[in-house]
């Protein structure tokens, strides 16, 4: 299985202790860059996270975005420092004993710092559920790329196919252009009125073909046929393997127009860029 590079998916998680959101996004890059953002107290998780995406993904620009909403209403009881509230009494008695005015408020001891306070979430617990709810997100991500890896191989198999149809398209031409090449040169020494040798003739016959031999570039158009749908059936990280395979195709299909000798030979190393250039874009995106 073939995998691309860009790619969307979104894992929503809820508990007692609120709600989050997990997005990853990617798009095509040479090599594997990862970009975090999440909140400040979950930045101990990055290392990890870090790891889980190399364990998955080979190439891509990939980022990752924690949305975290904590429940503000979860946390109802209230947890008092009895012994620091005593002390704050006893401070604000003296402070009235010894001259001061006013009477002493409840609630203003409540609102000094660190008499009362909420119970803190278990962290350990939480970032258990949103490393688990990571994964749930990636499995959804690669499932994505898969995806769209899958539609991009069907594009580059009809592009193959084409390629093949145009190879035995120009093979079956080349007799009838050798023979249209023989009398063409046949035609030219009748008309400079120079006398036929035939040891001439079939030398720059020989010559003739041998500029406009195009056997060999049909044969290894043929080949990389075959090897590209090898790296594609063996999937996995294949977008360098298939990039360098372009080259190759776009190198025989150069050599083959130059080669040209008539307007179909010509169309056919042009159709033949065109699908290269087709399947060039495609392979960008995978991985």
């Amino acid at each position: 299985m073939i995998y691309s590079m860009t790619a969307y998916a979104r894992h929503e998680i809820k508990g007692e202790w609120g709600s989050a959101v997990w997005e990853l996004r990617s798009v095509n890059q040479r090599y594997l860059e990862t970009y975090f953002r999440l909140p400040e107290q979950f930045r101990g998780l990055e290392a990890s996270l870090r790891e889980r995406l190399r364990q998955r993904l080979a190439r891509g620009k990939v980022e990752c975005n924690l949305r975290f909403h904590a429940n503000e209403g979860a946390a109802t009881d209230l947890v008092i420092n009895e012994d620091l509230a005593k002390a704050v009494i006893r401070s604000a008695e003296w402070v009235q004993q010894n001259g001061g005015n006013g009477s002493m408020n409840p609630l203003d001891i409540l609102r000094w710092p660190g008499v009362i306070s909420a119970p803190e979430p278990d962290m350990d617990a939480l970032q258990s559920e949103l490393l688990q709810g990571f994964d749930n997100a990636m499995e959804e991500f690669v499932s994505a790329r898969a995806a769209e890896g899958s539609n991009m191989r069907k594009l580059i198999e009809e592009r193959l196919e084409n390629i093949g149809r145009q190879v035995v398209t120009v093979r079956a031409q080349m007799p009838a252009v050798l023979e249209w090449q023989r009398e063409r040169l046949l035609t030219k020494f009748k008309e400079a009125s120079i006398e036929l040798d035939s040891q001439r003739v079939e030398q720059e016959m020989v010559l003739m073909a041998q500029k406009s031999d195009v056997a060999e570039e049909l044969d290894r158009l043929e080949s990389h046929i075959k090897e590209t749908r090898i790296a594609m059936n063996k999937g996995g990280a294949c977008g360098r393997r298939l990039d360098f395979m372009m080259q190759e195709f776009n190198r025989e299909a150069n050599t083959l127009g130059s080669k040209s000798i008539n307007a179909d030979i010509t169309n056919a190393a042009v159709e033949l860029k065109v699908l290269i250039e087709q399947m060039r874009e495609q392979i960008q995106n995978i991985e």
